[in-house]
């Protein structure tokens, strides 16, 4: 699917963030503060990305995991905005997703940060 094709598909939040790279304000997403069993897919391709099993409480405003599920992520580096950071995206279609940082609890130390608009939930 080219990026223009997602534009009837996604919200408009949802394209500025998954096709050209944005970033939802935090505090703000529907996922950041969600506590439910179940599964986050991307949503652009409905893959699964992340388990609510991995998901904790980072305080940072963005929904947080510390583990991603077997071969959903591809990793990019990204230099925007004077920083030098790891971005996320869906290996299955690139949609961005967010970034991830070596501050997570154990036992990966990761902190996958996810965009809420990014994800669909499915309840288990």
């Amino acid at each position: 699917m080219h990026d223009d094709d997602y534009k009837d598909k996604l919200s408009e939040a949802a394209y500025r963030v998954c096709r050209l790279a944005a970033t939802e304000q935090p505090f703000t997403g529907e996922y950041n503060d969600h506590w439910l069993a179940g599964d986050y897919l991307c949503v652009c391709c409905e893959r699964l990305l992340f388990s609510s099993r991995h998901k904790f409480n980072a305080g940072c405003g963005w929904p947080s995991f510390y583990q991603s599920a077997d071969s959903a992520i591809e990793y990019r580096q990204d230099s925007s905005h004077n920083m030098v950071r790891t971005e996320v995206r869906c290996a299955n279609c690139q949609s961005h997703l967010g970034h991830v940082f070596d501050d997570g609890p154990q036992p990966t130390g990761k902190r996958y940060c996810i965009n809420s608009v990014s994800l669909l939930f499915k309840a288990s």
